[in-house]
């Protein structure tokens, strides 16, 4: 795989063309100009939500894709280059899906779990990656209430709070939402359902002055944002 035809295709079209090598391969050449203590730590991170996420899979294609679009996109389109916040994308998943293997803990409450990884991520990183982390893990839901309307209230309050952990929601929203057409039909009608009534939070968020994004990046994502709407309405409207 050229570098310069990796540089000149989409997330998806690499995704689609060359799979998980394609992306690892296009994030490593992002990470070329970065200062050599930032490339090793995201390398690093990499490598750990490798090892995490080695056997999860995302309908048509290995979780880790998922993850190597959601690091790149806050790169390549975002203009982000700080390691934390990148170090938290690669990982954004880790204590939600893997708290246990994590923490290293061999059994406990969720609570603790959660609480146990995200003290690992402290320790092997720094406090604000872990943060970061905890911003955009979702809490374990009372089951007699609504899944969905309890994933948006938790997303809405969690990135009030957390300017920088909006950079990595939108990138995952993004992933999620535009790439809606790149599932199954009962996945697509899933994630619409769950994701569309979140679209005006996002914007909202998105445009605010403490956002920290170059306006350029808020437009871009913003446009995002319509497209994703525009997919979730041809899939429940249509």
């Amino acid at each position: 795989m050229a570098p310069r035809k990796l540089n000149s295709m989409s997330l998806h079209a690499i995704t689609q063309a060359y799979g998980e090598d394609g992306l690892r391969q296009r994030l490593l050449i992002e990470l070329e100009s970065f200062p050599p203590a930032d490339r090793d730590q995201l390398v690093d991170a990499l490598n750990l939500a490798g090892r995490l996420h080695a056997h999860d899979r995302r309908v048509f294609e290995p979780y880790m894709n998922h993850l190597l679009r959601v690091a790149i996109r806050i790169i390549r389109y975002y203009g982000v280059r700080d390691v934390d916040v990148l170090t938290a994308a690669l990982l954004h998943d880790a204590v939600e899906d893997h708290p246990d293997e994590l923490s290293g803990l061999p059994a406990g409450t969720h609570d603790e779990l959660t609480e146990a990884a995200i003290a690992a991520l402290a320790l092997r990183y720094n406090p604000r990656v872990a943060e970061l982390v905890r911003s955009v893990t979702n809490p374990e839901y009372d089951p007699e209430r609504d899944r969905h309307e309890q994933y948006r209230a938790h997303v809405a309050d969690s990135l009030e709070r957390d300017p920088w952990a909006r950079v990595i929601k939108v990138s995952d929203f993004t992933d999620n939402g535009v790439g809606v057409i790149h599932t199954s039909p009962e996945k697509a009608f899933s994630s619409a359902t769950k994701y569309r009534p979140l679209v005006p939070k996002l914007r909202e968020l998105v445009g605010r002055p403490d956002t920290p994004l170059s306006l350029a990046a808020k437009d871009h994502i913003l446009d995002q944002l319509d497209l994703a709407e525009e997919r979730f309405a041809a899939i429940l409207d249509g």
